[in-house]
């Protein structure tokens, strides 16, 4: 007998026991019991769904956490190529600029309770009639 478990009867139909006689080896199962056993921990992770593992395979969280950190990389390389350029602008504009500091911080912000106001949804054509109105 088997330590740390218990029998007790199950009554299944037929053709669900045919289904655990033929699953149980291809889960790597000893027996249809351990397979029984797998399916009800399955079942009751589905129901709650805060024990994830008894039903989504650990290489699917694995598979997730690798797109995910390859995801992750690209974006940080992406919004690194961005800000390189942005401060390639901000030279441009600044070397042509006759602008002071004073009016610079005032400016900037501006420029920041706009992006705050809108989410971020901001968009050139408002800045250039803003600009245009001075």
């Amino acid at each position: 007998m088997v330590e740390g478990k218990i029998k007790f009867p199950l009554w299944i139909a037929p053709e669900t026991k045919e289904i655990v006689a033929e699953s149980f080896q291809k889960d790597n199962c000893k027996s249809m019991s351990e397979f029984i056993e797998k399916a009800i921990l399955f079942y009751n992770g589905y129901l709650h769904a805060r024990h994830a593992e008894y039903y989504l395979p650990r290489v699917l969280g694995s598979i997730l956490q690798g797109t995910l950190g390859l995801f992750g990389d690209r974006i940080g390389k992406l919004l690194f190529k961005q800000a390189v350029e942005c401060n390639i602008a901000n030279h441009i504009l600044a070397a042509d600029t006759d602008m002071d500091v004073e009016t610079y911080e005032r400016l900037r912000n501006r420029s920041l309770r706009e992006v705050k106001q809108t989410k971020g949804e901001i968009s050139f054509e408002d800045d250039l009639i803003f600009q245009k109105s001075l």
